[in-house]
């Protein structure tokens, strides 16, 4: 079994007991990770992380503080695996839950030749949508399948990534400019291979309907234009990329 832990902010304890109770129900251990608290975090440690030029070039509005610190926590996963003697690590968010066949699920992943840096845990969340989005898939374990995305799904609720796969991320997404769903998705900017699980090894609780990372604000008129042409740019260069 590979390391597990989930990302948790010290105020939402509720979240976390119940996180434990999901290990404690599969009889599975994992730790948990702080979350960033964003303005907590030093102004010199904000901008060497999150970079307002680069947003205003790849995104259509500033990113939130909770938004941030998102993005952070997980940039202190990848890190902390780095650090380690691990050749990857299970990373979730506090909003999920676990489906029964988890451990073997992720046992299959610990099994798989090296090569591969992140293997999604859930992707779209509409599964009638799932398979125009996916291309070639393997035998994972009894049930579910190793896919390859046409368009890389931008739920970040739960993965695996490889120590590869981190020294990628840690290299090209410091500082970054988008939210980390979006960054994942433009794999091509750091060469970044990722895969997923279907069907999902994992579900968004329904904690999930309330964000910890604060409640998004509605966009202008120029924002909708600016997320407009920024996502016809990603279909092109993901058509582009996928050749």
């Amino acid at each position: 079994m590979l390391p597990l832990i989930y990302i948790n902010l010290q105020r939402d304890a509720e979240r976390h007991r119940r996180m434990q109770s999901e290990f404690s129900r599969l009889g599975l251990h994992a730790d948990r990770q702080e979350a960033v608290l964003w303005t907590a975090l030093s102004p010199a440690e904000q901008a060497r992380l999150y970079s307002e030029e680069l947003n205003k070039r790849q995104f259509h509005k500033t990113l939130s503080n909770g938004e941030k610190g998102c993005y952070a926590s997980h940039l202190q996963a990848w890190k902390d695996l780095i650090d380690s003697t691990h050749e990857a690590l299970v990373v979730l968010e506090d909003d999920v839950r676990l489906e029964p066949q988890f451990a073997e699920v992720i046992t299959a992943i610990g099994s798989l030749p090296r090569g591969w840096d992140m293997i999604k845990l859930i992707g779209h969340l509409d599964a009638r949508s799932a398979p125009s989005r996916q291309g070639r898939a393997q035998p994972l374990c009894p049930g579910y399948q190793l896919v390859e995305y046409k368009r890389v799904p931008s739920l970040t609720a739960g993965y695996v990534i490889s120590r590869a796969g981190a020294a990628k991320l840690l290299q090209g997404r410091i500082p970054f400019g988008r939210p980390i769903d979006v960054d994942l998705r433009h794999w091509w900017e750091t060469e970044l291979c990722i895969q997923g699980v279907s069907p999902a090894a994992i579900a968004l609780d329904e904690t999930s309907e309330q964000s910890s990372i604060g409640a998004k604000t509605p966009d202008t008129l120029a924002m909708t234009w600016r997320k407009f042409r920024r996502k016809a740019r990603y279909t092109l260069l993901n058509y582009w990329h996928r050749r």
